[in-house]
C-alpha cells in the first residue's frame, strides 16, 4: 500500500503496519493515520485516543472488552520502546489463545492494528514509554475483561523480571477460565 508497508500476523486480521518515514536534516516526518488507507484495510472508524506513559518494567495486560462495547486498536509508541502483545479471545477460532508480541519503539515507529476479539497487553521496555492507542470503541468498565498477563499456558515471555503490575491485572481470570464472550 502506498506509504507503508503491511505485515500479517500469525494471527487473523492482527497486522503490522510501517509507515514510511521521510528523514532529512531538520529530523523526521511520517503519517502516522490517514483515513482513506486504513480504511482500505478494514479497520473501522476511531472514536477515541488514549495515551498512557508507563516506567521501565511495567506490564499493562491482557485487556479486552465485549460486545457491544468491543475496541479494535491501532497502537503504537511515540516515546520509548515496548513489547506488545495480542492474543486470541474468540472462542472457536483456529487460533483460540495464541499470541503474537511485537516490539514496537519511537525508532521503528511500527504500529499494530488489534481487531475486536483480541486482548492486548504491553511491557514497557524503557523509562516514560509513551503508548498511544487509537480505539475503535468507547471505554466501558462494566464490558472490561482480562487474562492473566502470567498463565503458564501462554508461555508469553514479556521480557521483564520483576514486573510492575496493579492488583487488578493481577486478579484477572486464566485463559481457561474466561467467559465465552467472543465467538468466532
Amino acid at each position: 500500500m502506498d506509504g507503508m508497508r503491511i505485515e500479517k500476523t500469525t494471527l487473523e486480521g492482527v497486522i503490522i503496519i510501517e509507515p514510511d518515514v521521510f528523514v532529512d536534516e531538520r529530523g523526521e516526518f511520517f503519517e502516522a493515520f490517514q483515513k482513506k488507507r486504513y480504511e482500505e484495510l478494514g479497520i473501522l472508524p476511531f472514536v477515541q485516543d488514549n495515551i498512557s506513559v508507563s516506567k521501565k518494567g511495567v506490564i499493562r495486560a491482557l485487556h479486552y472488552q465485549t460486545p457491544p462495547f468491543e475496541q479494535g486498536k491501532l497502537v503504537t509508541v511515540l516515546w520509548g520502546r515496548a513489547l506488545d502483545v495480542a492474543l486470541d479471545v474468540r472462542f472457536g477460532s483456529p487460533t483460540f489463545g495464541k499470541h503474537v508480541a511485537v516490539e514496537l519503539s519511537a525508532d521503528n515507529h511500527r504500529q499494530l492494528w488489534i481487531p475486536p476479539g483480541f486482548a492486548h497487553g504491553f511491557a514497557a521496555l524503557e523509562e516514560n514509554t509513551v503508548f498511544s492507542y487509537k480505539c475503535t470503541g468507547i471505554y466501558s468498565k462494566a464490558h472490561e475483561r482480562g487474562v492473566r498477563f502470567d498463565d503458564s499456558a501462554l508461555s508469553i515471555d514479556w521480557g521483564i523480571e520483576n514486573p510492575i503490575v496493579t492488583a487488578r491485572d493481577k486478579t484477572f481470570p486464566l485463559l481457561k477460565d474466561i467467559a465465552k464472550e467472543f465467538r468466532y
